[in-house]
């Protein structure tokens, strides 16, 4: 699945393209693009953003998070250490 934005009419026609003409894969056509893609997808080269901090600013800066709320707290208190 892809999640694209859509900022021209062009793109709005592509997704509708896309709608109109989808079709389910075949349980072949399936294992094949699994076969395929297996040894790439274990290894996460390619999937940055959930194998390393890479794109997680949030990482860098904690403190945009600001404090817990009461009910975090209640459920998760910080250990005094």
């Amino acid at each position: 699945m892809v999640i694209t934005g859509i900022d021209n009419q062009r793109i709005l026609n592509q997704a509708f393209d896309a709608v109109k003409t989808f079709h389910p894969l075949g349980e072949h056509e399936l294992a094949a693009i699994v076969a395929k893609t297996r040894q790439v997808v274990a290894e996460g080269k390619y999937e940055l953003f959930k194998t390393s901090s890479h794109f997680d600013t949030t990482a860098r800066h904690p403190d945009w998070l600001g404090d817990d709320n009461p009910g975090v707290q209640k459920l998760a208190p910080q250990r005094a250490g």
